[in-house]
C-alpha cells in the first residue's frame, strides 16, 4: 500500500519533470505525445514485478491534465506483455491512420499506466504502433519508447530526472538536416 504522501509526491515530481519536457519540446496543440510509464519503477520495484495502479493514476493524471489543457494528444505504450501496443483515444487513431487492434490492457498485461489510460480516455482504442509519427515523448522507468518518436529523435536533457524513485527520460523530435555542410538552418526548429 502506498502513503498518500507518497502518491503527492509522485504528482509533484510528474508537475516538475513535465513542466521541463514541455518547455523544452515546444510541442503544439494536435501534436502526439508517447508516454511510457513502469509504476513498479516509480515505486522502487524492478520493471514488471510490481505493478501498482495508484502510482500509475497519480502519474497519468497529472500528465493528461496538462497536456489536454495544451490540445496535445496522448498515447500510453503497454508493457512488452502487448508487444508496446498503445492506448488513444478512438479520434486520435482516425487522425494518425493508425490501425486499431482488440486487447484491453489490464495491470499485469499491459500495465497500470496504459489500464489507467484506458479507463481515462473518453473513447480508448488499443492501436499496434504509432508508426513513429509523436512528436514528443517520456520514459519513466526505461519503458523503451523512442521507437514510437517521429525521426529525429533528440534527447531533452532534464534537471530533474526521477518520477518516485523512477528514472525519467524524454525526447522531442527535430526535423531532419538536409543540405549537407553549407546548408543553413531554421534554429526555431531544433
Amino acid at each position: 500500500m502506498l502513503s498518500e504522501e507518497f502518491l503527492k509526491q509522485v504528482k509533484e515530481d510528474t508537475k516538475e519533470v513535465l513542466g521541463e519536457v514541455l518547455e523544452l519540446s515546444k510541442l503544439e496543440a494536435g501534436d502526439l505525445f508517447v508516454l511510457g510509464c513502469s509504476s513498479s519503477e516509480i515505486c522502487g520495484e524492478m520493471i514488471g514485478t510490481g505493478s501498482s495502479l495508484p502510482a500509475a493514476q497519480a502519474f497519468f493524471d497529472q500528465v493528461y491534465e496538462e497536456l489536454s489543457k495544451r490540445g496535445i494528444l496522448v498515447a500510453a505504450q503497454c508493457c512488452e506483455h502487448l508487444n508496446r501496443a498503445l492506448i488513444v483515444e478512438k479520434e486520435t487513431a482516425k487522425k494518425f491512420g493508425l490501425e486499431i487492434v482488440n486487447v484491453v490492457p489490464v495491470p499485469k498485461a499491459g500495465g497500470s499506466l496504459a489500464t489507467t489510460a484506458y479507463d481515462r480516455f473518453q473513447k480508448p482504442v488499443a492501436v499496434e504502433n504509432l508508426k513513429a509519427m509523436a512528436s514528443g515523448g517520456m520514459d519513466v522507468g526505461g519503458t523503451m519508447i523512442g521507437m514510437h518518436i517521429h525521426p529525429v529523435a533528440v534527447p531533452l536533457h532534464l534537471k530533474k530526472k526521477e518520477i518516485g524513485k523512477a528514472r525519467v527520460v524524454a525526447a522531442k523530435y527535430r526535423p531532419k538536416f538536409v543540405g549537407g555542410d553549407r546548408a543553413n538552418y531554421n534554429q526555431e526548429l531544433m
